[in-house]
């Protein structure tokens, strides 16, 4: 290749996969506990297999949800996705529940009293990452292999595609120059199918999602364009792979083009910082690059167990800077209270609206009117343009 062309590759998995589906019943469980209560604590993790889902953690609410309520929560998410094989179906499988009162040590730290705030619920540093490759401002690969994965599953919910299964991969290699991509060197799509579709069957279904999702004249070559090239995908879902809670994190931020700090996001409420301040952290980073002071934004947000106020804040706008780091890291300060009340506060993130982040990505969504993906709003552009106008 020439100098300064490069390739990228994200990947993206189905709601369907095993890790996903554990996500969206975490989830769902946050969203009932904080429909009957905004400030729950909740920490909840799934287990999946073969028609087997385990579910465990620590609760605290005004009332406890009841274990014939979480099973049926978890019910309800599997038929959702749309799970109704013989290995794995939303009426058989056997639900089993595990979930307790939160620690008091913990919430001793965490929680408000006297003159102190609330506290993070944890140590940790979070990033956050915006730039101009896409629309939505996130990296091509993994916006294009989430929409590949959102296109064929929309195909399967409707009835178009009816002889395809839940679970499905995705994996998308952009070729780049100058910084920027321009075109599509492989794609990768594995997604599970009924046992009398062959493989090229398959790939001239998937064909059409991945043309209507790249732009115009990007299509890789057809050597390079692979659809299930083990050959056969029948057996999948939690019959073929065990799922966990917590376990696709670069899939739910930027695949791999920015930094993660570690810290899994499903099965957490808004207080514990490995979330909120992660979706604080893309907020800060999209209205910046929306803005105009940058091309590239990361940032990275750091705090300690029971501190209310970030121990760090890092930016860094990859030479693409229109400002002054220092002035940016200011403002910014002054514009949002990054303790996590403040975040929650100012994202409004006590409600019931995480089951729908728990497939296709976290960030580069588009806001809704009930509060979801709130920190995908760019309403900190004016005041950052004022606030640095004046100075």
């Amino acid at each position: 290749m020439k100098n300064g062309e490069y390739l990228f590759t994200s990947e993206s998995v189905s709601e369907g996969h095993p890790d996903k589906i554990c996500d969206r019943i975490s989830d769902a469980i946050v969203d009932a506990y904080l429909t009957a209560d905004p400030h729950a604590r909740v920490g909840v993790e799934t287990l999946c297999t073969t028609n087997r889902v385990v579910i465990a953690g620590e609760v605290r609410g005004r009332e406890p949800i009841p274990d014939d309520r979480i099973e049926n929560i978890a019910r309800m998410a599997i038929k959702d996705i749309g799970y109704e094989q013989e290995s794995f179906h939303w009426q058989r499988a056997n639900v089993e529940i595990y979930v307790h009162a939160q620690s008091a040590d913990i919430a001793v730290g965490v929680d408000a009293a006297g003159n102190k705030d609330e506290g993070a619920g944890d140590q940790g540093m979070m990033f956050g990452f915006a730039c101009r490759e896409t629309d939505v401002l996130m990296p091509a690969p993994i916006y294009y292999a989430h929409a590949i994965l959102r296109s064929i599953a929309e195909a399967r919910h409707s009835g178009a595609e009816p002889e395809l299964g839940p679970d499905a991969k995705s994996q998308v290699t952009l070729a780049y120059a100058d910084g920027k991509p321009v075109r599509a060197e492989a794609v990768v799509v594995s997604t599970q199918h009924g046992e009398d579709l062959s493989q090229d069957q398959v790939r001239e279904i998937v064909r059409p999602h991945v043309l209507n999702v790249l732009p115009e004249g990007w299509m890789c070559e057809e050597e390079r364009f692979f659809v299930n090239p083990t050959g056969r995908f029948v057996i999948g879902g939690p019959h073929g792979d065990a799922g966990l809670t917590g376990r696709k994190i670069i899939v739910d931020t930027y695949g791999g083009a920015a930094p993660h700090g570690g810290g899994a996001f499903s099965g957490k409420d808004p207080s514990k910082v490995d979330r909120s301040a992660a979706y604080a952290a893309r907020y800060l980073a999209k209205n910046v690059v929306a803005a105009e002071f940058a091309d590239r934004c990361t940032i990275q947000i750091s705090y300690a167990i029971g501190v209310s106020k970030p121990i760090s804040l890092y930016i860094d706008t990859h030479g693409t800077g229109r400002l002054d780091g220092r002035k940016l890291t200011d403002t910014l300060q002054s514009l949002v209270d990054l303790s996590p009340r403040g975040i929650r506060e100012h994202l409004k993130l006590n409600q019931p609206i995480y089951a729908r982040t728990a497939a296709y990505g976290h960030f580069g969504r588009a806001p809704e009117p009930d509060g979801g993906f709130s920190w995908e709003r760019m309403d900190l552009v004016p005041a950052l343009r004022s606030a640095h106008a004046a100075r």
